[in-house]
């Protein structure tokens, strides 16, 4: 077997996270498929390149010497492959390539951008895994990047990105069946939730995390399902689970959306990009924050939210003149 730069670069990620479990998270693929991999890359080249350890994986001398050389060739290849797309680009006009996690202010957002950047193809890709997002910025595939980093647990960011701050701290909701007994007031007691079931998606970057942590701090332990929330909306609609939700989300006859007293889920809402094109990226930012703030207006629930904490997010009353 001929190495390949896809076989350096999973031996990165394997040395880099110290698990084989992590590096296959980061690359994408199953671990049971990267596990295979590296058996064949070590037979190829006839010795372990890690030790299989209770803590994790450890590169050996051999597999210190093999990442020695091959992360600059990684490196390299990775910048090959950035300076080749920005030329590409270049030669085929004015394009823009977001990514984002779900969110309610994608559709105001690209709208605001199409009539900003008339003539610019502006393309859109939905993760629910943000990590994956600012991997593919880092790599030229992605111009910007607009995630939400679970409170409690860090998003991976890669070196060399820029950030911008849209939202420090974002309060996390419940979503209930509209008949729930929770959702008779207006601010739900977390305490009031330890008998449902609770639905989260694994996918989603530190969703699981930091409720179990959230709800660990409350000494509460719930049953929990995991699944994706197109099938979680079906569930709560009938009363089967309750779930996290952004304060964005919009009403149904169905569901009923509730404020946790104390809001102790959130998340922070960022804005990714490589360096450069300053102009360019404060006008994508400047969008994207007008865009938030008119999903945040037209979420009632929400609207009360900010209202009552006297949110900068909400304009602020015009004064009558007399």
């Amino acid at each position: 077997m001929e190495l390949e730069v896809r076989h350096l670069r999973a031996l990165c990620a394997i040395a880099d996270t110290g698990s084989l479990h992590k590096a296959a998270r980061q690359l994408g693929v199953s671990q049971p498929s990267l596990t295979t991999q590296l058996r064949r890359i070590e037979n190829s080249l006839g010795a372990e390149l890690f030790s299989r350890e209770r803590s994790g994986c450890r590169p050996t001398p051999l597999g210190r010497a093999v990442l020695s050389r091959a992360r600059p060739l990684v490196a390299e290849m990775a910048a090959l492959v950035v300076e080749a797309r920005a030329a590409a680009g270049r030669a085929g006009g004015p394009r823009l390539r977001i990514g984002s996690t779900a969110s309610r202010a994608l559709a105001g957002w690209l709208r605001r951008l199409r009539q900003r950047l008339p003539g610019t193809d502006i393309s859109l890709h939905v993760d629910v895994s943000a990590n994956a997002l600012l991997r593919m910025v880092a790599a030229g595939q992605l111009d910007v990047a607009f995630v939400h980093e679970v409170e409690g647990c860090p998003l991976q960011v890669p070196d060399g990105l820029s950030v911008r701050v849209l939202v420090e701290r974002e309060p996390q909701f419940i979503s209930m069946a509209r008949d729930h007994p929770a959702a008779a007031t207006p601010v739900v007691e977390l305490a009031d939730l330890a008998e449902d079931r609770w639905i989260v998606d694994p996918t989603v970057d530190g969703e699981w995390d930091g409720l179990r942590r959230v709800l660990g701090a409350a000494g509460l332990n719930p049953r929990v399902l995991h699944g994706d929330y197109h099938t979680a909306a079906s569930m709560i609609a009938v009363g089967e689970a309750v779930a996290p939700c952004q304060p964005t989300s919009g009403p149904r006859d169905d569901m009923a959306i509730r404020p946790l007293r104390g809001d102790p889920l959130a998340v922070r809402l960022l804005l990714f990009s490589l360096p450069g094109a300053y102009e360019l990226y404060e006008a994508v930012y400047a969008d994207l924050e007008g865009a938030y703030r008119e999903a945040a207006s037209r979420a009632a629930t929400y609207r009360h939210w900010l209202l009552r904490n006297n949110s900068p997010l909400l304009p602020a009353p015009v004064a009558c003149v007399p």
